[in-house]
């Protein structure tokens, strides 16, 4: 079976993978979220994004292996049968691992901006659906294929050395 060149082959690269996958999302999620909540990209703004953006990263460095990349391969095993594409396989494997992880990094942002209140629900069901579709677009468009070509990248350099 001829692997993929474009997705990691071991767990070594799939941490290299998942590390650019997560700067990139946590990051780009950051910035986007604070940009909505403080009003602007302001000094003050730029301060918070400073301050969470590590927290967020290393949160998301953690729960997608250990729990939402697991649940996601899994849902991707049941519904993708053995004869879909590589590339429907991938976009399967994507848009679960962004559900969760969209649910999942929405509601700890939630909690670590205004703790756990009355509203939370409430606050929830109004951010997760844009958060969702927005991470959605950028890691199909943006994120992922910037994360598929270090993979392709790293592969060319280790067969030509």
């Amino acid at each position: 079976m001829q692997l993929d060149p474009r997705l990691p082959h071991t767990p070594r690269e799939g941490a290299i993978y998942g590390a650019i996958i997560c700067f990139l999302t946590s990051l780009f999620m950051t910035v986007l979220n604070v940009y909505w909540m403080m009003g602007g990209l302001h000094q003050q703004a730029l301060l918070a994004i400073f301050k969470w953006w590590p927290l967020m990263f290393v949160i998301a460095m953690v729960i997608e292996p250990m729990l939402i990349g697991r649940l996601a391969e899994k849902a991707m095993h049941k519904l993708s049968p053995p004869t879909d594409s590589g590339n429907a396989k991938i976009m399967f494997r994507l848009i679960f691992t962004v559900f969760g992880m969209s649910l999942a990094m929405t509601s700890i942002g939630i909690m670590l901006s205004k703790g756990l209140h009355a509203n939370f629900a409430v606050t929830l069901w109004h951010q997760w659906p844009r958060n969702f579709f927005i991470v959605l677009l950028a890691e199909a468009l943006v994120i992922q294929p910037i994360a598929r070509t270090a993979m392709l990248k790293l592969h060319q350099k280790t067969i030509a050395v």
